[in-house]
């Protein structure tokens, strides 16, 4: 489920890229907190108020462009208020560091044209970053999620402990995806699907054996759906797994040291643990 820019080869988190998005950008405000860079070089309003460590430093007002719109990461609840994991860490990140944030939603396909631009400071968006492209425009912060590939199964289902096990199962798998490729390469039986919810449909009613996807996206499948008979049989390892952080422009080291400052000291207090509970019914803030 991850709103993530990967390079062709990364074999995790992928499937979420082309995720929800909003019919049109809004703006919501927020006095609690959040955090990041903003471009030196575009003419905008917040560049008006001075660099982004200048305004970290005399606790003024940081911009995040974020989805509104990408739940558990980025949504609206019940009441009309944006939360989400990546929301939230934003503000705490914020109250940290003791400015206030404004929140700018956007559509992913524009979100980091719109940093790159000055539209905003930084994106909180469970962007992990690691296309060497998008490296070369770009820094992250200190991660405050990490996550991989997932294999999901029948909770009475014992026989899949690797990749290696599931040779000649089926397995339900949109056909683009890189889990669909990962479990081509484990020469699993393909049964195509159209995404996430069908396949985990297809396991329950025994029509496959098994998918696979986002370690996120099935932690936040389980604690919604706590009695659907599934559970998560195998996970990538360590070496694997991909950290989402706060993301800035190129140019801003210092402030990005201090974003980076302010989620290690989230770690460190349980803050990121608490949210991760909260969301996904685990800390996803550790590889």
């Amino acid at each position: 489920m991850k709103k993530t820019l990967f390079s062709a080869a990364t074999l995790v988190l992928l499937a979420a890229c082309g995720g929800q998005q909003s019919s049109a950008p809004t703006q919501s405000t927020d006095s609690a907190s959040a955090a990041s860079a903003a471009n030196n070089t575009a003419p905008t309003q917040a560049n008006v108020a001075g660099s982004l460590i200048d305004r970290i430093n005399n606790k003024g007002v940081i911009t995040v462009g974020t989805e509104g719109t990408y739940a558990p990461f980025t949504y609206h609840d019940a009441s009309g208020k944006l939360t989400g994991y990546d929301v939230e860490v934003a503000r705490a990140v914020a109250e940290k560091l003791g400015v206030q944030v404004e929140f700018k939603e956007t559509q992913w396909d524009g979100m980091m044209a719109g940093l790159k631009a000055g539209r905003f400071d930084i994106v909180a968006n469970q962007v992990a970053l690691t296309s060497p492209e998008r490296q070369a425009t770009f820094d992250k912060a200190e991660p405050y999620t990490w996550s991989g590939a997932a294999m999901m199964a029948r909770a009475d289902d014992d026989r899949f402990k690797s990749l290696a096990d599931i040779k000649g199962i089926k397995a339900a798998q949109t056909l683009s995806s890189n889990y669909g490729e990962m479990a081509r390469e484990a020469q699993a039986e393909i049964v195509p699907v159209d995404g996430m919810a069908q396949a985990l449909t297809l396991v329950q009613q025994k029509r496959a054996e098994l998918t696979l996807n986002d370690e996120l996206s099935f932690l936040d499948y389980l604690k919604k759906n706590p009695d659907s008979g599934l559970k998560i049989v195998w996970t990538a390892p360590e070496e694997q797994k991909v950290g989402a952080g706060l993301i800035v422009n190129k140019g801003n080291d210092e402030a990005l040291a201090k974003l980076s400052e302010a989620t290690k000291a989230l770690h460190e207090d349980g803050t990121l643990k608490r949210l991760g509970e909260q969301f996904f019914g685990k800390d996803v803030s550790v590889k």
